[in-house]
């Protein structure tokens, strides 16, 4: 894995987009994974490495995430701009089709992307999200994606991830470790902190109110889609599978269950339920 970085345009100048790259030296395929509202690139740690030993796999910091710059105006955080920074990162990698996996956010710019004249994406994992988001959910989310936290040590943090990040998945110790020590950076006083700008969520501040509503972009999208569906989800309900289902492209679903908002991709089933169907796509 390598920490690369690639520079984007904003209306106030150039700033940095940081991704990481899995590599193969015998990948064909080259695959996009994009991450949620308050997330980062290391959310597919586990899954990019066993994708890569025949992919090529690419996992950006959305700006205002991670190691991506962060913006002094929250205005800058808009969907335009994040389809900008992701073409900025696709003309970086060179390549004529990709495929793209997105959770939630990353799941919306993905078909936003896709539904795009001679768009280059090939194939489209959408991770617990689909063209409606109802506002419910936005209200639900709108609770902790603008806050601004503190923790006095790893301990503490973990404890707020678990609560705030949990879907319903059994997962180990040693993955909530891991998820607690990339959604958390630490400060010059040895305390932490999110690692993400809280301002991102100001953007979304009229969805919080109206939720989402992209029947029109899913209508334009022509490429195949596999979604991944949290069975207990708030986001992805059981009436949007069902018109996504007779709209639109061709689509497979998978249910998970026990689960929620959103399925991990950490878990071995999920991973391979992923690899099985990217063979036949």
């Amino acid at each position: 894995m390598q920490k690369k970085t690639v520079l984007s345009l904003s209306a106030i100048g150039f700033h940095k987009i940081s991704y990481l790259e899995w590599s193969s030296s015998k990948a064909e395929r080259t695959i996009v994974c994009a991450h949620g509202l308050t997330r980062n690139s290391r959310d597919f740690d586990i899954l990019a490495e066993q994708l890569s030993e025949d992919a090529r796999v690419i996992c950006p910091d959305l700006i205002g995430r991670g190691e991506s710059t962060w913006f002094s105006d929250a205005h800058h955080y808009n969907q335009p701009q994040y389809l900008i920074d992701m073409t900025a990162l696709i003309a970086r990698l060179d390549v004529e089709s990709l495929t793209w996996i997105g959770t939630s956010l990353g799941g919306l710019l993905g078909m936003y992307l896709a539904a795009q004249d001679n768009s280059p994406i090939t194939a489209l994992i959408l991770n617990d999200v689909g063209p409606v988001v109802p506002r419910s959910a936005m209200a639900r989310i709108a609770k902790y994606a603008g806050n601004s936290v503190n923790f006095p040590n790893l301990d503490t943090a973990q404890q707020y991830v678990r609560r705030i990040f949990a879907s319903g998945e059994e997962l180990s110790d040693e993955i909530w470790n891991n998820i607690t020590l990339h959604s958390v950076i630490q400060k010059s006083d040895g305390s932490y902190t999110l690692a993400y700008d809280p301002k991102v969520s100001s953007s979304m501040f009229k969805l919080w109110f109206t939720g989402v509503h992209l029947w029109s972009i899913w209508e334009r999208i022509r490429c195949p889609v596999l979604v991944l569906w949290g069975a207990e989800s708030d986001v992805l309900l059981p009436e949007t599978i069902e018109k996504m289902r007779r709209s639109g492209p061709k689509i497979d679903v998978i249910k998970i269950p026990n689960c929620g908002h959103t399925p991990s991709l950490r878990t071995q089933d999920q991973i391979d339920a992923i690899r099985n169907w990217l063979r036949q796509h």
